[in-house]
């Protein structure tokens, strides 16, 4: 039986989900001294892990190069659409949030706001939904310098601690959304890998429901 490919955002989740695999059992050393391997086999789970940036996770899960992949709600809600998304992994929590300069009123004046974020899908949807025209100025790097430098009236970014705002006198001036890790299936590999698929899914229930 062929192995299950699984595309792995590198980094914290990367990390986490190493630690979920453990707990289920599985023996990660492959993982744990990859060097500079990208693609790495856990034998005794029948699976193969695919490291990635989280964008790609989606786009090799959307194009059934890997069956499964795991990815922050964030670049599911900004780059995904052709999947199915699982479960929800409960690690690697953090939220969307709406920031600006601290005691300056955001929802207040006639002039339209500029918005920097590195989710422009996300912020257009959020703005929209309150029925209020903005101007979103995609920004690369660090979104926090956007206001600071007077070329825009907030930002939207994911928020964990809030201690980068607070240091750049920024504040959360509302909250948008929850985000976690996510488990998303390959359409077509839910039906071909199915069995494999669902074992893999019933042991993570497992190890979280007894958390």
């Amino acid at each position: 039986m062929k192995p299950i490919r699984i595309a792995l955002t590198k980094g914290r989740l990367e990390r986490d989900t190493i630690g979920l695999f453990q707990k289920i059992g599985y023996d990660c050393t492959p993982l744990l001294e990859k060097g500079r391997k990208l693609v790495l086999p856990i034998p005794d789970g029948n699976m193969e892990i695919v490291l990635a940036k989280a964008a790609d996770v989606i786009t090799y899960v959307e194009h059934g190069v890997c069956d499964v992949g795991i990815v922050g709600k964030d670049t599911i809600l900004e780059n995904g659409h052709s999947f199915y998304e699982v479960l929800d992994l409960g690690f690697g929590r953090c939220k969307f949030a709406l920031a600006g300069p601290k005691d300056k009123p955001f929802y207040t004046g006639y002039l339209d706001k500029r918005i920097a974020t590195k989710y422009p899908k996300i912020a257009r949807g959020f703005f929209e939904s309150k029925g209020m025209d903005v101007e979103i100025i995609k920004i690369e790097g660090s979104v926090e310098l956007a206001p600071l430098l007077g070329l825009s009236d907030a930002i939207v970014d994911i928020v964990e601690t809030g201690v980068t705002l607070r240091e750049n006198g920024l504040e959360v001036i509302e909250d948008i959304c929850s985000i976690s890790a996510r488990l998303i299936v390959n359409i077509p590999s839910m039906k071909l890998k199915k069995d494999q698929i669902e074992t893999l899914t019933h042991q993570i229930e497992m190890v979280k429901g007894a958390e």
